[in-house]
């Protein structure tokens, strides 16, 4: 699907600082400092599209705080109108993307990492560009904490396999698989635009929980 074109999105982007993130480079090692409560776990969601996950688990967790990372411009300002409709100040949003991790958090600065509804990417050529990859696991572990955690959630069943196998390969403890994540009926899920709607089609979502061993 071809996105439109937003030409008020920078202006916008802009004009709402107290949710947008303006000089992210600049925050490496001092993301904590841009939260009321500094104390709180940092959670991070690398390609947060229309924002109703970070929002909604921002207004469901008042006790952690959340970095929304998304590339795509047109869709970043859909996220910021949700965060600002949510009223809550655990969350802000990053306009980047995800293969400069190293270069927007310290090491050891992350507690958690959640990849909703990633682009699978299905063609093998293409392969290094799943944000499952190890390349991208490397930078998870550094930019994560000891034992962190990265949550997978996805609708599609080749690229939940391949993750599996690809978490396993590097070491990673898999925990809480669900291969039908509705059906599990967990009280705590937020979903995702994208959830809502290939669940409501009666499609299995697929969701677990890696995490890195001491």
């Amino acid at each position: 699907m071809r996105l439109r074109n937003k030409p008020w999105a920078d202006d916008f982007l802009s004009e709402n600082d107290e949710v947008v993130v303006q000089q992210p480079f600049e925050m490496k090692g001092k993301w904590k400092e841009l939260f009321y409560n500094q104390e709180q776990p940092l959670h991070l969601e690398i390609g947060s599209g229309k924002g109703q996950f970070i929002a909604g688990m921002g207004k469901q967790h008042q006790d952690i705080n959340f970095v929304g990372l998304e590339f795509v411009k047109s869709v970043i300002v859909g996220a910021v109108k949700k965060v600002l409709a949510a009223d809550t100040t655990n969350v802000r949003m990053v306009n980047e993307n995800a293969k400069d991790l190293r270069d927007l958090f310290e090491d050891n600065e992350v507690d958690h990492i959640y990849l909703n509804f990633s682009d699978p990417w299905p063609k093998n050529k293409h392969e290094k560009r799943r944000l499952t990859f190890h390349t991208f696991l490397e930078q998870y572990k550094a930019v994560l904490k000891e034992e962190g955690e990265v949550t997978l959630k996805t609708d599609n069943k080749g690229l939940f396999e391949y993750s599996l196998v690809s978490f396993s390969n590097f070491g990673m403890i898999l925990e809480d698989v669900s291969v039908d994540l509705h059906a599990d009926e967990d009280p705590l899920n937020v979903e995702t635009e994208y959830e809502e709607k290939f669940s409501a089609k009666g499609q299995p979502i697929y969701r677990c929980t890696a995490r890195f061993p001491e």
